[in-house]
């Protein structure tokens, strides 16, 4: 049985999503953040040393394997409970573009949503009042110098890429769509992301539409930004 160690609020919510498209049964172990740093709690370091989310246990054939990384993860699951669904066929063009998105997620896309994050919470920390300006201005002209054009640049080019095609690795819905999401949605909440690119908000539309996205929804809990 597959055991998601699931992290509220947090990239886990992909790998329900995907166990649903997929049909395989599994079991949530629920985890909430600390509501204070916003950080994950101790208790995930016993499933894995790094004690973040999203992990997975799978405990098929007998020995109980560890997955961590959502890219791997949706990989692993993808490869071992798919049975040829949401993966193009190999060595054609959608395979490689598959392959691309799935990468491109984490190691593109996420970095600077993420560091707006991180500067947007500098900006609203507690801080002597004197410091408090200091730090404003200077979070204000790294994200105007960097972040924000790195992030209309990444949104620009996926807004490019699906108005060639409906979904990321071509005409089907497959696991780098699924991979994508938190990106998108991250973008929509935080970042800009708006009616102005009518193909990813489609997108969006298009994933959330889903009955398994829905259904996963209903068994994570609650998944705000």
């Amino acid at each position: 049985m597959i055991t998601v160690h699931h992290l509220n609020n947090s990239r886990s919510q992909r790998v329900l999503w995907l166990l649903e498209e997929l049909g395989v049964p599994y079991d949530i172990q629920h985890y909430q953040r600390d509501a204070k740093t916003m950080l994950a709690p101790p208790g995930l370091r016993a499933v894995h040393p790094l004690g973040k989310s999203p992990v997975i246990t799978d405990g098929a054939g007998g020995q109980v394997i560890t997955v961590a990384e959502s890219g791997a993860i949706v990989e692993y699951l993808i490869d071992h409970y798919g049975k040829g669904s949401l993966k193009p066929q190999a060595g054609t063009p959608e395979a490689l573009r598959y392959t691309y998105w799935l990468h491109y997620a984490e190691g593109s896309a996420m970095p600077p949503l993420l560091m707006k994050l991180v500067f947007d919470e500098v900006e609203k920390a507690p801080m002597p009042f004197f410091i408090k300006p200091i730090a404003k201005a200077i979070s204000g002209k790294v994200k105007a110098a960097f972040i924000s054009p790195q992030i209309k640049m990444h949104l620009d080019y996926m807004e490019a890429e699906l108005g060639k095609a409906a979904w990321f690795a071509g005409t089907e819905f497959t696991g780098a769509d699924i991979q994508m999401s938190f990106a998108l949605e991250a973008a929509a909440a935080r970042a800009g992301l708006d009616d102005s690119r009518p193909h990813l908000m489609a997108w969006l539309k298009r994933i959330h539409a889903r009955p398994a996205y829905k259904r996963a929804l209903k068994k994570g809990g609650p998944y705000t930004f």
